[in-house]
């Protein structure tokens, strides 16, 4: 224990002069969003620059802060300044801003904010918690992503890191989960399971052998909640994790995370080893009586391992299918001994739990649903990224205030991934909460929020969803394995201009039948786009059974596309993304679209600022 104290002593002084610096330092967002932005050439132009004109400065990787359509981010705070933030930095861009910004403390390139540090704001500069989307937010999960250098383990220690741990070690496994039940914290994995009632049962549970086992197996599409948290703040999860594994007094720990996240691997393999250097990890965590051992478990990517007793299958060495409850997992888990499975965002939820107290989390959220929740927002919403606010705020909130709206009218949401519902516009005014997105036919899920406007097609969206759904399916019980591929079957009749006038009835029959005979969530909760857009959009299945018409001009086989040639410029935008010339025509004239040269891959449709691009119904014998 004294030597921890001894090292966070030293760790926050670090910090201090790292807010106060005496040469400039440069972050960079290094998160999978900034990478695939072009994070790493700036990384690799910066130090280029540094060199080439011999500047003095530190450079730090940070994870991702949040707004993703703006990155790459790389924040500069140079000596008396706060920390200025840029946006979309390109290579190009890093040329005039560097040498003029880190030698005159000016540029032609204006920050999109500050971050604090030591001074005040220049003049004309906001708070970059000031911007749209960052403002309605309320960062607990979150609060270092972006912020800290995820692969230094100071930087956490010296902003209240491992506090809460040592909280729980004076409180006992009972006191913990005692703390998490006035917290109100549920399984932010999308059931909402209580978590302290989880861990009750397996502290409950008889055997001398218990395992704790995170489950970071996101793979929703679309979503990246925990992926971001993993990469920007990975110790927040490991001291969840091990209060979590004190509580049930458990003697080893997994983390399942797919193969597909090397960056979130090998910055959770880094964080591991500081953690067993400096005692917070390993034998007698610091110096109490209690140990543990920590592994990571690479999945190979497959949807139904998100289930829980597929994932124990699949660390057993066995294929992962899921198993018929009970027993659950907290009295006979992996390899028969009792084990508690939670998400990343909820383990990582827990160490600010035990270090700020259950109260005041409890003072966020709805009276139901408390705390905080991350969501992954994409789609056609203007700004897109990973938010996290309080439970309980509204659909209208998070898509309009925080995300921006869409460019063209909304249509509407998907909550919960590939097993969500899709809710229209009139579930604006709808609070985000368990109770709430299930009245409506909908989940929470582990937090994908997808979002379309009148361009999508609901029927095309219930049938992509379905076909993951389908392929992803393990196969083990009927009515997912042949039910689902049925349903997926009746689509691509609709949505090819094929059904007849019973196919609609006969794909809600279908659904409900999944819905309540399959083994697992995964088929449980597979015909919820399905269901969810016949009840809400059931005109659009009307329009493709009985019109022929795809009215968002989407469904290949039921649209047409031409030229509205008052509304053409000329401007010639499609016929440069055209793969088949089949648009022609002069600069500054009206175009026109060879029908028969067509391929119907909708990129003219899309990229017409105009309007000029039509997709009509065409009529099927």
């Amino acid at each position: 224990m004294n030597d921890f104290q001894t090292f966070r002593e030293k760790a926050v002084k670090e910090y201090k002069k790292l807010q106060h610096p005496t040469k400039p330092v440069i972050y960079i967002g290094m998160g999978s969003c900034g990478l695939a932005s072009g994070a790493g050439e700036v990384w690799q132009k910066t130090r280029e620059i540094l060199d080439r004109d011999k500047i003095k400065a530190d450079m730090l990787k940070v994870g991702c802060i949040g707004p993703c359509y703006l990155e790459p981010f790389l924040d500069i705070q140079i000596p008396g300044s706060p920390r200025m933030s840029f946006n979309n930095v390109t290579v190009e861009k890093l040329e005039k801003l560097l040498p003029s910004f880190l030698l005159n403390g000016k540029s032609k390139i204006k920050p999109i904010g500050y971050l604090g540090g030591n001074g005040e704001a220049h003049e004309g500069i906001k708070s970059l918690w000031e911007l749209p989307m960052l403002r309605g937010q309320e960062r607990i999960v979150l609060r270092n992503c972006g912020i800290i250098d995820p692969e230094n383990i100071g930087h956490y220690i010296a902003r209240g890191g491992f506090e809460g741990l040592l909280k729980a070690l004076k409180k006992g496994p009972q006191g913990v989960i005692g703390e998490v039940k006035t917290a109100g914290l549920r399984g932010r994995g999308g059931a909402g399971f209580p978590t302290w009632k989880k861990w009750q049962l397996c502290h409950d549970a008889p055997g001398n052998r218990k395992f704790l086992i995170c489950n970071a197996d996101e793979g929703d599409p679309g979503a990246f909640m925990n992926r971001s948290l993993m990469e920007g703040d990975p110790l927040s999860l490991l001291e969840g994790m091990i209060i979590a594994a004190f509580a049930i007094r458990a003697s080893t720990a997994y983390i399942y995370i797919r193969a597909e996240y090397p960056l979130a691997i090998e910055r959770l393999k880094i964080a591991i080893s500081q953690m067993q250097k400096h005692g917070l990890l390993g034998k007698n965590i610091l110096g109490s009586d209690y140990s543990l051992d920590m592994r990571i478990k690479e999945g190979a990517g497959a949807f139904v391992c998100g289930e829980e007793t597929a994932l124990i299958a699949s660390i057993e060495g066995e294929r992962g299918m899921p198993r018929s409850r009970p027993p659950y997992p907290a009295s006979s888990g992996l390899w028969g001994h009792p084990t508690n499975i939670n998400n990343v965002e909820t383990l990582a939820t827990v160490s600010t739990v035990l270090r700020e107290g259950g109260k005041w989390f409890a003072g966020y959220g709805s009276e139901k649903s408390k705390g905080t929740k991350t969501f992954a927002l994409v789609g056609k919403v203007r700004r897109t990224g990973l938010i996290e606010v309080p439970m309980g705020t509204t659909l209208r909130e998070i898509i309009f205030d925080i995300g921006g709206g869409t460019r063209k009218e909304f249509k509407a949401v998907q909550t919960g991934g590939p097993s969500g519902g899709c809710l229209s516009k009139e579930f604006l005014d709808l609070p985000v909460d368990y109770e709430s997105l299930s009245g409506a036919g909908s989940i929470m899920g582990s937090g994908g929020l997808i979002i379309m406007d009148d361009d999508t097609c609901m029927v095309d969206v219930a049938q992509y969803f379905l076909r993951f759904t389908s392929v992803e399916s393990c196969g083990k019980c009927t009515p997912c394995r042949i039910g689902t591929k049925r349903m997926v079957e009746i689509l691509e009749k609709i949505t090819s201009g094929d059904a007849e006038p019973g196919d609609i009835q006969a794909l809600k029959d279908l659904a409900v039948t999944v819905k309540e005979g399959s083994l697992c969530g995964l088929g449980q909760t597979a015909p919820n786009p399905v269901l969810t857009t016949l009840k809400y959009f059931p005109e659009e299945y009307e329009k493709h059974v009985v019109d022929n018409r795809c009215p968002a001009a989407v469904c290949r086989e039921l649209v047409e596309y031409n030229v509205i040639k008052d509304k053409c410029t000329g401007c010639q935008r499609c016929v440069d993304v055209c793969p088949t010339e089949a648009i022609t025509g002069p600069r500054s004239e009206p175009h026109y679209l060879d029908a028969e040269k067509c391929i119907k891959c909708r990129a003219c449709y899309e990229i017409c600022r105009f309007d000029a691009i039509a997709g009509d119904a065409i009529t099927i014998e």
